[in-house]
């Protein structure tokens, strides 16, 4: 029933204009559609929106994770921008200026793990970046 359906992330935004400044000014992204309570974003084969919401998210774990084909080079520059990457230091996992080395402890594609690093957005939502390790 589901195997067709295209995933859909939905991202809660306390303040859809600071969420938007945000995404602009830090991650370069700009809305493909905008609606009253909403932005959708399309990233290559992927979207996702953020809605206005009185409810906040925990941040207590990622909430959406985009694929990289070199994540040096966005962790750069998304810190050129600002962008303030999460330390992390938990048994088994742990970030070296801001990139953790994450053995394939869950599915990835046609890889053995991945390298990620984490940042939270202006709504404290908890944005992942990895890529994949061959």
């Amino acid at each position: 029933m589901l195997a067709n359906a295209r995933v859909a992330t939905r991202l809660p935004a306390q303040d859809l204009d600071r969420a938007r400044r945000f995404y602009s000014d830090k991650l370069g992204l700009e809305p493909t559609e905008e609606r009253p309570g909403g932005l959708r974003y399309r990233l290559g084969s992927g979207e996702f929106a953020l809605y206005g919401s009185a409810g906040a998210s925990p941040g207590t774990f990622t909430q959406m994770a985009l694929e990289v084909d070199d994540l040096d080079a966005v962790v750069a520059e998304l810190k050129r921008r600002g962008v303030e990457f999460e330390d992390v230091d938990v048994p088994g996992l742990e970030t070296t200026d801001g990139i953790a080395e994450v053995d394939g402890n869950y599915p990835s594609k046609n890889s053995h793990g991945e390298r990620a690093a984490w940042f939270r957005d202006s709504e404290g939502n908890l944005l992942g970046v990895g890529q994949p390790l061959r």
